[in-house]
């Protein structure tokens, strides 16, 4: 029995309690929304409000006193600083896209479910209006919603130790356990979960990129040209579909591969099962390092002997709809990226019969 995606629903064990707003910076555009929302919140609803501690340092809401009362209430973090990833019920994001991929950054296990209102450039993730905010939180609130499991990526990233203090048995000179390092000498470890994509580039170098590609530990491909994508369903239709790609459904369980303008005319995208192991690593002859990035954050060189690990992460991004998981999605194929748009070809004109 293959489930159907719009039969997923949203339900709460115990009524939620804590909420984190998060609200897209610099954009004075959000700040009357960003308050009528938080007011409704926590004077209608009771509810634990988390904010960001740079989106109250905003001189517009800092100086604003009749915000001062709500502001009080408020339980702020930091990013990189504070943990919130197990104190927070759902959270709503006001903005675009963006605010959804920093949403998605700040939680790197469990992600609770997100409300999106579309209120920056795109938001083709983003399928909440504004307008009737109030009844659509309530809705969310009472459980009474449609939910879209989006899968993100587990990446890991293995870097040979290059730097000039020196690491034995993976203790640092001043004795203190490194906290990124591996039990081998000389590995750094990295990981990060990704809703989009990763992109492997060449970076400022004139040269191709040249990289090799393993899927479960068989090298399947080196992409020499521009860079690869290697994306989520809910990042194929971001970088990836820019770059040619074919556009899935979140729904899917998938893994796509896109070369970025390959030296190749047959080197065209493939999708690859949910649950393999892909790695990239650079080429042996490679004349020049590569960079990657993780939706479009912590860009870092790769250098050889280093490697990427990519596979589906178990945890998930639970994205509330606005209907349905496919009429959400054909919906913002319409209005964000106008698919299919054309004008309709005359059909004949009937002849009057003489």
């Amino acid at each position: 029995h293959i489930q159907d995606p719009a039969s997923q629903r949203l339900t709460w064990n115990k009524p939620p309690k804590s909420v984190l707003v998060i609200k897209k910076i610099r954009d004075a555009s959000l700040l009357q929304p960003f308050k009528e929302l938080c007011v409704y919140l926590t004077e209608e609803n009771n509810m634990i409000v988390y904010v960001e501690k740079k989106v109250l340092e905003d001189p517009a809401i800092a100086n604003d006193e009749n915000f001062g009362p709500v502001k009080k209430k408020f339980c702020t973090f930091r990013e990189d600083y504070d943990d919130i990833s197990n104190q927070i019920d759902f959270i709503i994001c006001l903005g675009g896209d963006g605010t959804l991929l920093y949403a998605s950054s700040l939680f790197q296990g469990s992600v609770p479910p997100v409300m999106a209102f579309h209120l920056g450039s795109l938001g083709f993730l983003t399928p909440f209006n504004f307008e009737n905010f109030q009844s659509q939180v309530t809705q969310v609130i009472e459980g009474n919603a449609a939910l879209v499991l989006r899968s993100r990526l587990k990446v890991k990233v293995v870097k040979e130790h290059r730097d000039k203090s020196t690491v034995q048995n993976g203790i640092e000179e001043n004795g203190v356990v490194s906290a990124n390092l591996e039990k081998e000498v000389g590995k750094q470890i990295m990981q990060y979960q990704v809703l989009n994509e990763v992109v492997v580039d060449r970076g400022p170098s004139s040269y191709l990129s040249n990289v090799d590609v393993f899927l479960d530990g068989h090298l399947i491909t080196t992409v020499q040209g521009d860079g690869v994508i290697v994306s989520t369903p809910t990042g194929s239709t971001a970088y990836a579909a820019a770059a040619g790609a074919s556009m899935i459904h979140p729904n899917v369980p998938a893994i796509m591969i896109t070369p970025i303008c390959p030296h190749s005319l047959s080197f065209r995208p493939i999708v690859v099962p949910a649950g393999v192991e892909l790695k990239i690593m650079l080429s042996p002859d490679a004349r020049n390092t590569a960079w990657v990035s993780f939706d479009g954050r912590k860009r870092q060189e790769i250098c050889h002997g280093d490697s990427i690990s990519i596979t589906t992460s178990c945890y998930p991004l639970p994205s509330i709809c606005f209907r349905d998981p496919v009429s959400d999605w054909f919906e913002s194929l319409a209005e964000c990226l106008h698919w299919n748009v054309r004008k309709k070809q005359n059909n004949f004109a009937v002849e009057e019969e003489e």
